[in-house]
């Protein structure tokens, strides 16, 4: 038991308890990687593990900065608006381009997240005449505007997906890599989580899901084998579907594997619903001249954007779009692979 830590008043407080080290020389488990966690307090570290090629535990190594800045091209002054807050690292450099006298509206589904970012952007000295931000998903872009009495805004960002910290923590259920709760809720106090969809879901219905989510080529067989079956954790479901695709080599059946969880996850979190409603909304939330950026990161999220911005363009909507994907630089992909799949595309509104 802990020595009890007393105050200057004599009255004892909580057991004051050692923090636990891990064994060895290198953590194994997420909760082992305090220093990781704490950036500030551990720069040296983390900056090894960034050096490495790798982010470190529980943070998010934003995506094509430089290039997301050059289109967007903030301003004091403008208001703006990022969809997808997660860990703040493009929110914190679109902050100190629009202050003095500008506003970012960030929003994130997250209640676990959210609370960290807004707390990291508040100690960089951003208080709420600059930074507001709103618990929900992109889809409540013009109700989180109507509560700011904001009609329109200068730019809108979005880097779609799920975020390091998430794919990192056992206990969210993203990732196959750790052993956790086969969970993938953006929010986890919301809705059905992915083990109790499988239960549920007809092999049909699966099937359907995993071609239309993530193009997997595989779907019916994998859909025999774990549709309608109680599967609690990440690592059951993983090995069923190598079970199901014992006959190809172990890459092959890793890959299968993230596109079933990727397709779990925009079910279980209505991905595609909220992003189509978001492209619906964009042209009537931008003001004449502004700018709109998406990140996307599978083929589904590319679709979706591509042909709205091309229907946008058509109906005279948005003066021009991109006509060509922007990738991530040889150099960020290598000092950052999560960059790997990402797609860049912008639109820019029209003056009429």
């Amino acid at each position: 038991m802990g020595e009890i830590v007393s105050d200057k008043f004599g009255l004892g407080t909580q057991p004051h308890r050692r923090r636990v080290r891990y064994s060895g020389k290198n953590p194994r488990q997420f909760a082992e990687k305090y220093k990781e966690h704490n950036p500030a307090r551990y720069g040296e570290i983390v900056s090894k593990v960034q050096a490495s090629g790798k982010t470190p535990a529980g943070t998010h190594r934003p995506i094509m900065v430089k290039e997301v800045l050059q289109i967007l091209g903030p301003k004091p002054g403008e208001v703006v608006v990022d969809c997808t807050l997660g860990f703040g690292g493009h929110a914190r450099e679109i902050l100190s381009r629009i202050v003095p006298g500008g506003l970012l509206i960030g929003l994130d589904a997250d209640p676990i997240e959210l609370p960290k970012t807004e707390a990291r952007l508040r100690a960089l000295g951003f208080g709420d005449a600059s930074f507001q931000a709103i618990r929900s998903n992109f889809a409540g872009l013009p109700k989180a505007m109507a509560a700011l009495d904001i009609p329109v805004v200068d730019a809108v960002f979005a880097d779609l997906g799920v975020s390091s910290m998430q794919l990192d923590d056992p206990a969210r259920g993203f990732s196959f890599k750790f052993e956790g709760p086969l969970d993938m809720r953006m929010n986890p106090h919301r809705g059905q989580s992915a083990s109790a969809l499988l239960q549920r879901i007809s092999e049909q219905a699966l099937a359907d899901m995993l071609a239309e989510n993530a193009d997997e080529p595989r779907a019916s067989i994998i859909a025999h084998a774990t549709a309608g079956k109680p599967f609690t954790t990440t690592t059951a479901l993983a090995r069923a579907i190598r079970g199901s695709l014992s006959r190809l080599a172990k890459d092959e059946q890793d890959i299968s594997i993230r596109r079933v969880f990727q397709a779990l996850r925009i079910a279980i979190n209505d991905e595609f619903s909220a992003l189509d409603t978001l492209l619906r909304t964009l042209p009537g939330v931008l003001k004449a001249g502004s700018r709109v950026v998406m990140l996307t990161f599978h083929s589904g999220e590319d679709r979706r954007v591509k042909k709205a911005f091309q229907a946008g363009l058509a109906a005279g909507f948005y003066s021009d779009i991109s006509q060509e994907l922007v990738r991530p630089t040889a150099t960020e992909r290598h000092a950052n692979p999560r960059s790997a799949p990402a797609k860049l595309r912008w639109a820019i509104r029209a003056s009429t």
